[in-house]
């Protein structure tokens, strides 16, 4: 695995944690990326007061933002987020002064942070490596293929997508399914544009819910849209019909005539929960938490193979797959049940909407 660096120290303090994180990747086998390589690592260097965006050029490559600035007043995602988006980053880290010892807030795109602060300074580079390294390494599994192959009767949805758009409904009336986040606010035409050619998206949302139509497909809802506002086959809701993994693609079956949206991110991890555990028959992926659940140990980002086998693993583990309750370390949480309205009848009243972050 290579890395690179990209922009230029401005502060003694950017410097010393470029130099510092360079030699643990050195140190833990990495290498830099020779020119014309694209690596899979970019620690890219912005100005907090003029970010400027790094464009990689493929999916694989994972962006970490670093600025430095002042302790953020109040909230740290309201503060720091914009940050991130801004930089194109995969996970951005903010330097600041923490009592006279180093500190690092660390932001994920999926709304996940926390805090690294170390006096000892071989152990707070540790602690950032082991932080990154999982995020970087993992596969993304976001490609969709699309084929015009669903069946007529189903152009207009069933009594199955109707039930995914009812439960999309009340989410939303619990606050549960937060409206897209407007990225089109804070990055120019060109960055957007970047965006959309390289990932497919328009926009960032957060949960998803699904509904099992038969053994091997699943209606779910689509990428960057409001989920309370489900509405039409293909562009909000969409048909999977399987996951190719030699071409590392989901399938997926929409109606002709209409210019599908990409399925949302956890298409994959959905994919193998059902094609585990016949019992299942929806799932709910939510920004919330319920106390006394089981969680994955690595922060994954959405959409990698490692974070749906993650989560596969501990529904598997669960009493009754069928009716499990997984938790997303500083993420969310993932519920299994034999019908959407089981999991709603299980989680309302018990749910806390902010997940704890470690």
């Amino acid at each position: 695995m290579t890395f690179a660096t990209s922009g230029h120290a401005r502060t003694a303090r950017q410097r010393w944690f470029v130099e510092g994180l360079r030699r643990v990747l050195l140190a833990r086998g990495l290498e830099e990326a020779g020119p014309g390589e694209v690596p899979r690592i970019v620690l890219h260097m912005a100005d907090p007061g003029a970010p400027r965006p790094f464009r990689r050029r493929a999916q694989a490559t994972f962006v970490v933002g670093m600025v430095e600035g002042p302790p953020p007043e109040g909230p740290i995602l309201p503060a720091l987020y914009p940050l991130l988006v801004r930089t194109l980053s995969n996970m951005l880290l903010y330097l600041t002064d923490g009592a006279g010892t180093p500190r690092a807030y660390v932001v994920t795109l999926e709304q996940g942070y926390f805090t690294i602060e170390d006096a000892d300074e071989a152990a707070f580079f540790a602690q950032v490596y082991d932080r990154l390294y999982p995020l970087a390494s993992a596969q993304l599994v976001i490609n969709n293929e699309f084929h015009t192959d669903l069946e007529p009767e189903l152009w207009g949805g069933d009594e199955l997508s109707a039930a995914l758009a009812e439960a999309g409904r009340r989410l939303d009336a619990l606050n549960l399914l937060p409206a897209p986040f407007p990225i089109d606010e804070i990055l120019g035409p060109r960055d957007m544009a970047h965006v959309r050619r390289l990932f497919g998206i328009g926009g960032l949302s957060y949960g998803n819910l699904s509904v099992r139509k038969d053994a091997r497909r699943y209606w779910m809802s689509a990428s960057g849209v409001n989920k309370g506002r489900l509405q039409t086959v293909g562009r909000d809701i969409l048909m999977v019909k399987g996951y190719d993994p030699e071409r590392n693609v989901i399938l997926l079956s929409v109606p002709p005539g209409v210019e599908p949206r990409r399925v949302s991110v956890d298409a994959i991890e959905h994919w193998m929960i059902y094609t585990q555990h016949p019992g299942v028959g929806a799932i709910i992926h939510v920004h919330a938490w319920m106390d006394g659940i089981d969680s994955t140990q690595i922060q994954y980002p959405c959409g990698t193979l490692q974070l749906a086998e993650a989560v596969a693993d501990l529904v598997r583990a669960a009493p009754d797959p069928a009716r499990a309750v997984v938790g997303l370390r500083n993420h969310g949480m993932t519920v299994t049940g034999p019908t959407i309205q089981d999991i709603l009848a299980r989680i309302e009243g018990r749910l806390l909407p902010r997940v704890p972050m470690t």
